[in-house]
């Protein structure tokens, strides 16, 4: 049943937001106009004419702010203003649990579905009804529909030619290739305490090697990292800069600027490729809940504004999620994907990363920020 938020504005929560969220220190907040002052009556992708009077600001904290041109679009076809700020999901599930249930955000856009489950199992996050919602592939939202997948975030391995022939080391191929220890110290990777994206990889590594042999290997794969990142997009920016050989990292078109110089290249490691749903939710006692339910609604309502995810995103992995959306072109094999149980990307978070911590102990963990 479709939420009734479309067609009249509800009361304001009691939550107070301040206008910058807290987060400055992450990036600071970008603000889209109100639909008034761009001048736009566009409702190409808003067929179902959703429309907000709240008269708010919806707050949304999000991956990167490459997504504005979204938010844009959402504020000329249904009114509110968006303010937004870039953490990964890691820093995002930690802040909203320590402020303990007064959310400082409306909306969580982007970031690994790990985190996702987690939040929810804390009640954490609000249910949104709506129509379309019965149109995702099972495993891909939450039963209860206090999350949502925007497609799939795929992990692979950048490599610098140039270090790796200047030091006569072969290109790896796979993920056993990584723990050669000709690579020493050659290997970059983020934190997956922090990572969705490298969460995602140790998880299906564990799942596909099985417990004792997946933790041996992630143990002999620790040999060969000097030290670690936060964010998923550290290690390619880092191996482009020439501080190591090989970055673990995700693999979509956003790396096309970065792989352009030509000492750089892609890899698929031919045991499979490690693959984390990007989740979407609104937070439970936030401020501006209508907006960022009108939101969810309106973005997996249209298959036009899906399609305006993928431009900016690059990531036909949406079809994954919603087989049905139109208008979109495959750009990579299923079969390449390594099997995984996504319902334990949530419930063995916890105790991955305290294993991971302590098999880690005493090795850094850097950031760009």
């Amino acid at each position: 049943m479709r939420t009734d938020i479309s067609r009249r504005a509800l009361v304001a929560g009691a939550v107070a937001l301040v206008p910058t969220l807290g987060l400055a220190a992450c990036g600071g907040a970008t603000t889209t106009s109100p639909k008034g002052e761009q001048g736009s009556e566009d409702t190409g992708g808003n067929p179902l004419g959703l429309h907000s009077d709240s008269g708010k600001t919806l707050k949304v904290v999000c991956t990167n702010e490459t997504y504005k041109k979204l938010f844009d679009k959402f504020t000329a076809e249904v009114g509110p203003a968006v303010e937004f700020v870039s953490m990964s999901s890691g820093e995002v599930l930690s802040k909203i649990k320590a402020e303990g249930g007064a959310p400082t955000a409306d909306l969580w856009f982007g970031g690994g579905i790990d985190s996702f489950m987690s939040a929810k199992d804390q009640d954490l996050l609000e249910k949104v009804d709506f129509d379309a919602a019965a149109d995702f592939a099972t495993g891909f939202k939450d039963e209860g529909n206090h999350w949502f997948s925007k497609g799939l975030t795929i992990v692979g391995f950048i490599v610098n030619d140039d270090i790796l022939a200047e030091k006569g080391m072969d290109k790896p191929s796979s993920w056993a290739d990584l723990t050669d220890t000709s690579l020493k110290d050659e290997i970059l990777m983020s934190t997956p305490a922090v990572s969705g994206t490298n969460y995602a990889a140790v998880n299906a590594l564990l799942q596909n090697m099985g417990e004792d042999a997946g933790w041996r290997y992630l143990a002999a794969l620790n040999e060969n990292i000097p030290y670690y990142t936060k964010r998923g997009s550290d290690p390619s920016t880092r191996v482009a800069a020439g501080e190591a050989a090989v970055g673990i990292t995700y693999i979509d078109h956003t790396l096309d600027e970065t792989l352009a110089s030509g000492s750089l290249e892609l890899v698929y490691p031919s045991e499979g490729l490690p693959y984390m749903p990007d989740g979407v939710a609104a937070f439970a006692g936030a401020d501006d809940l209508d907006d960022a339910r009108l939101f969810i609604e309106w973005l997996f309502s249209s298959d036009e504004n899906l399609q305006a995810l993928v431009a900016i995103d690059q990531k036909s992995t949406i079809l994954s999620v919603l087989p049905k959306t139109s208008g979109i072109e495959a750009d990579y094999s299923s079969e390449q994907l390594m099997r995984e149980d996504l319902s334990l990307f949530g419930s063995q978070r916890d105790d991955i990363l305290a294993k991971w911590s302590e098999m880690t102990s005493g090795k850094e963990v850097r950031s760009d920020t």
